[in-house]
């Protein structure tokens, strides 16, 4: 056990668990933040993404020892009207739900890094998000729709 100390959303936390436990655990089991999902294990489908120190990280294989003294920010750390999480309603992407958390992640590090993307950019950016219910072409539109700017109304 090690006694570690990162920043979650926010607030500074002080946890004492094994130096190799995956974040995503820690994220979880320890600190109840159940928004980050676990999906394959081996950081292939893009579920359990969060950002450490505002760059996307798949947490599922990431150990807490090398987070350690970091900033994370986890779905529960984007505020509810933030662009991408109202495009995301307003083009009607979420289905069932659990690829959401890690894909709106992707999606905030992607605008974060190029504000302006192209459909190819966008594209790429989100390669690596599975999403079961296959609703990637709602995925590209509401990127697309983020990358606007400020969002009027309800989807059509």
């Amino acid at each position: 056990m090690a006694r570690l100390t990162l920043t979650v959303n926010g607030r500074k936390r002080v946890i004492d668990v094994s130096p190799d436990m995956p974040l995503l655990w820690v994220l979880r089991d320890v600190l109840g933040l159940t928004g980050t999902k676990f999906g394959c294990g081996i950081a292939q489908c893009g579920a359990c993404t969060v950002h450490v120190d505002g760059r996307p990280v798949r947490s599922c294989v990431t150990p807490i020892s090398d987070v350690a003294g970091r900033s994370v920010v986890t779905i529960e750390g984007i505020p509810a009207d933030h662009p991408v999480k109202r495009a995301w309603v307003e083009e009607r992407v979420p289905q069932c739900g659990y690829c959401q958390a890690g894909q709106i992640m992707g999606a905030i590090a992607l605008l974060q890094q190029n504000p302006h993307p192209t459909e190819t950019d966008i594209r790429t950016a989100m390669a690596g998000y599975l999403c079961r219910c296959g609703t990637y072409l709602r995925i590209l539109q509401a990127i697309r729709r983020a990358a606007r700017g400020p969002l009027k109304g309800a989807a059509e």
